[in-house]
């Protein structure tokens, strides 16, 4: 099964594309949702985070303070960097059990918002990007996540430019509201049962 990887930027529209390729029938691992649910379930992560950033990472009934955790690292790179790093290996062994679970298919797919800045694509066969206009992000994401655009832009510029990314990517699918999206998605469907088909027979 040829794993594929799905990023981009905040905003940029990962888990409307992702769940075009679930029509299709393909199976998505959400990376960033795995790492809350272990953060807040797995005992051996747990501890490490309370070792890292104190006792108030969880509350007196175990559960992990989102805001304190978000507070300590939104503008400090190194507790970031120390966060990531401690989260990282436990999704993806998450990942391998979710992989040994899933329907037989051509391809897979893991989404994740930091992939190429994590280094955690290094794993997988082909990576596909996700790109819209700034703007058109923070719009985004200020209606979603009713943030500042303060806020936004913080976390834009702390992920790589776009720039950086299309150097370490497969393929870039469009998602800026002029270029339909379904097209795009069913094109590089068609292209990955293709190459799966031509590893299996390789």
């Amino acid at each position: 099964m040829l794993r594929v990887g799905i990023t981009g930027g905040i905003g940029s529209g990962k888990t409307t594309v992702c769940k075009i390729f679930q029509a299709l029938g393909i199976s998505v691992f959400d990376a960033d949702r795995s790492a809350k649910r272990l953060m807040a379930e797995d005992a051996v992560l747990k501890n490490q985070l309370i070792d890292h950033f104190g006792d108030d990472t969880f509350g007196a009934d175990g559960v992990l303070n989102r805001t304190y955790l978000a507070q300590r690292v939104f503008n400090n790179e190194e507790d970031l960097n120390q966060l990531n790093q401690l989260v990282h290996p436990f999704v993806l062994t998450d990942y391998e059990n979710w992989l040994l679970q899933i329907p037989k298919a051509p391809y897979s797919i893991r989404e994740a918002a930091i992939m190429l800045e994590s280094g955690t694509y290094k794993d997988l066969d082909v990576i596909i990007l996700i790109d819209a206009p700034d703007e058109l992000r923070i719009k985004r994401v200020i209606q979603r996540d009713k943030r500042s655009e303060t806020e936004v832009q913080s976390i834009i510029s702390r992920q790589w430019p776009m720039e950086k990314k299309r150097k370490f990517t497969s393929f870039i699918i469009q998602n800026n509201e002029k270029q339909f999206l379904i097209p795009q998605v069913l094109h590089l469907h068609e292209l990955l049962i293709s190459q799966s088909e031509h590893n299996a027979s390789s």
